[in-house]
């Protein structure tokens, strides 16, 4: 990793209070990112702030950061919570959100709540029942808990939306604006809107939910990072198995995910991965929440380097070291396309993009490259690229002929 994402700006030069800059030591973070250099001086000084900026950039940290401050700064004695609310639209994002928040917030007499559909309800129950002070979760879960009057959002100080573009794609944005009309008015809170894009839906949200916000953008002129080296190649569909073993046997990628359009589709690769012997994590919606959490962490720790998933792990990841995207599938929205190979080359590291372009999918290309304004290297598939492969059935080996270049 280098430091060529960073900025010249210290977090020891910013209005912060000494608890947390000791936790940002701790954490060993120094240089302020781009978000974090342009976002932080406004929101500490409580002005409202919406960001857009690539995935992997430090806005997790920008938002942790002003409402830590904003936090410390009330010193009144009649202050009931919650205070604060950060409302994400995946579980994974709400629990690495919530990670970053003990870490940062190691030495600040803060309490924090985390809570998510899926698992642990009696759990995450008594623990917003336990006087916190910052709330972290998903919009569901967390309406659930408000409509049984476990917690109040009147005393809200502190209002962040992260990914809120990811929030109107999975439906949630009566759940947000149900939340937000449930808050103090604007004017009387600080709010953080955090998104890889900033669509006029999301425009008008911030605009009507928060007070005269600030838009901050970073490298807007660019949507995919330059750190990632993006390539495709075109097979048949026959040839998408044997190239995806060729690559990761030529490649020999440290870390990779492999992005697939369906669950049925995750199923099939997962068996064919799997009997030529890679050992392989599946993240689609409709795996358990523990063992998702499990798998996750096998893969985070290294225990497995290799994940197929379908878009639900596209956003809210933050997975270091992922050398490799490779996407068997093409997404049908161009966005998912910039949104999946963000998973790789983040905080300043580079990574590799590899897309197939295959029979079913290939009309969604153009789409893509006009979306990320440059046209993606179309490789040759040359024939040591194609795999020998083991079917999951009959257990036969097969070899197909590589195919000939081909012009999108």
């Amino acid at each position: 990793m280098n430091n060529t994402h960073l900025t010249q700006t210290r977090f020891s030069n910013l209005e912060l209070s000494a608890s947390i800059l000791k936790g940002l030591k701790a954490a060993k973070f120094d240089l302020c990112t781009p978000i974090q250099d342009k976002s932080l001086p406004l929101s500490l000084r409580e002005k409202d702030v919406m960001g857009q900026a690539q995935t992997g950039t430090g806005k997790t940290a920008t938002f942790l950061l002003a409402t830590f401050q904003k936090l410390i700064n009330d010193e009144s004695e009649k202050i009931k919570n919650p205070r604060a609310i950060i409302i994400a639209p995946t579980r994974e994002l709400a629990i690495q959100i919530h990670k970053d928040a003990l870490q940062l917030g190691k030495y600040l007499n803060l309490k924090f709540a985390l809570v998510y559909g899926g698992t642990d309800y009696q759990k995450q129950l008594d623990q917003v029942k336990s006087n916190v002070d910052i709330i972290i979760g998903t919009p569901g879960r967390i309406i659930d808990f408000y409509r049984q009057q476990v917690f109040t959002l009147a005393n809200i100080q502190v209002m962040v939306l992260d990914e809120a573009d990811r929030m109107f794609d999975l439906g949630f944005i009566k759940d947000i604006r149900f939340l937000l009309r449930r808050m103090p008015e604007p004017e009387k809170r600080l709010s953080m809107l955090f998104s890889a894009t900033l669509s006029y839906k999301v425009t008008e949200l911030a605009y009507e939910h928060m007070n005269n916000p600030v838009t901050v953008k970073i490298e807007t002129e660019q949507v995919t990072s330059k750190s990632i080296k993006q390539s495709a190649y075109c097979p048949a569909n026959e040839q998408k198995i044997p190239l995806l073993l060729g690559l990761l046997k030529h490649r020999n990628p440290q870390r990779s995910i492999v992005f697939v359009n369906t669950k049925k589709c995750a199923e099939e690769l997962e068996a064919y991965l799997s009997v030529n012997g890679h050992e392989v994590a599946v993240l689609s919606g409709n795996v358990p929440q523990e063992k998702r959490q499990r798998l996750l962490s096998n893969f985070q720790e290294n225990k497995i380097n290799l994940m197929i998933a379908t878009d639900v792990a596209a956003r809210g990841l933050h997975i270091a070291d992922v050398s490799h995207i490779i996407n068997y599938d093409l997404p049908q929205d161009a966005e998912d396309y910039v949104h999946r190979i963000g998973r790789t080359a983040r905080f300043g590291a580079e990574g590799e993009a590899i897309s197939f372009v295959c029979e079913e999918y290939a009309y969604h290309m153009p789409d893509i490259e006009d979306f990320i304004a440059q046209k993606i290297p179309v490789l040759a598939i040359e024939e040591n690229l194609l795999s020998e492969m083991i079917k999951p059935d009959k257990k036969v080996k097969h070899k197909f002929k590589p195919q000939k270049k081909q012009a999108l």
